[in-house]
């Protein structure tokens, strides 16, 4: 290990930044260096406009992970390598604006019917029905269950960031039968090995397969279950502020994008169209010319 990545470590481990973020910092820098050919040190800002430009044009990464390239090479040359040349003038994506799609309750419903595996539906359920993100449900241990108070814990969520949500007395019922089916001991769903939980790739796979399986033609995701989760809260009127705590949320602002979706907001709302004193009637059909 170079001087450079272990200081580089350090730091990150002093800032207590997530372990994924550590890695993924790590991997960005290590491609920057072998792109050149050089130690990240003696580069400058025309060699990290060079990288972006690349990445760019070349490898046509997405305005998100170009900004994970960004993030990284900020912290090596701020923090590590405390460079004397403005670290924020490296240009970050403008991240659009998308809004997720929605499924609704009964392609909820149609979907998970489709999930084969009784472990991979009961993870996808659980998803759906604390909106957790798949990392979150996948890490969940037994004793995160609090049938006492009806509440799941969220032990370090995104962030690191402790939650509880609550627990649902129908997916209470599904997680002891899935207790009595599989008796697990640490991880509630755990992976190839007992000590270790399932990965989020295998379940991934399966929610792929189900897909497939279902015939919805929206695109769906593990996270399109924690969409549908707090879109369907709001639209059964629960207020923004308590499906940002259960989300896990920092910035309200990240949950009041599902007002753009909920159709208790979107389409409760009567279009000026629909006020026309004499709205316009469609015109008939011309005749086809005639012939003979």
């Amino acid at each position: 290990m170079t001087p450079l990545r272990q200081r580089m470590l350090e730091d990150m481990g002093i800032r207590n930044l997530a372990l994924n973020t550590q890695s993924s910092y790590l991997q960005q820098i290590r491609a920057f260096s072998k792109h050149f050919g050089q130690s990240p040190d003696i580069l400058g800002p025309e060699e990290i406009r060079t990288w972006q430009v690349y990445l760019l044009n070349d490898r046509k990464l997405t305005p998100k992970s170009i900004g994970i390239a960004v993030a990284a090479l900020r912290f090596m040359y701020k923090v590590t390598l405390k460079r004397d040349w403005a670290v924020e003038e490296i240009p970050l994506p403008k991240q659009p604006r998308k809004l997720p799609v929605i499924l609704s309750r009964d392609e909820v419903v149609r979907f998970l019917e489709c999930v084969g595996s009784m472990k991979h539906r009961t993870i996808l359920m659980v998803a759906y029905a604390g909106g957790l993100r798949i990392t979150e449900a996948t890490r969940l241990k037994v004793s995160d269950i609090d049938s006492q108070r009806m509440v799941l814990r969220i032990d370090q969520g995104k962030g690191q960031i402790d939650r509880c949500v609550m627990l649902s007395p129908l997916l209470l019922d599904m997680l002891r039968n899935w207790w009595k089916v599989s008796h697990p001991d640490t991880w509630l769903f755990p992976g190839a090995t007992p000590d270790r939980p399932i990965t989020r790739g295998a379940v991934e796979d399966a929610c792929a397969k189900a897909h497939r399986m279902c015939g919805i033609r929206k695109p769906i995701t593990p996270h399109s279950l924690r969409h549908a989760f707090a879109t369907h809260l709001l639209e059964s009127g629960t207020d923004v502020r308590t499906i940002q705590l259960l989300l896990g949320h920092r910035s309200l602002a990240t949950t009041a994008r599902y007002l753009r979706v909920a159709t208790s907001t979107v389409c409760a709302t009567t279009s000026p169209f629909d006020l026309l004193p004499h709205p316009p009637q469609p015109s008939p059909p011309s005749s086809p010319p005639e012939h003979f």
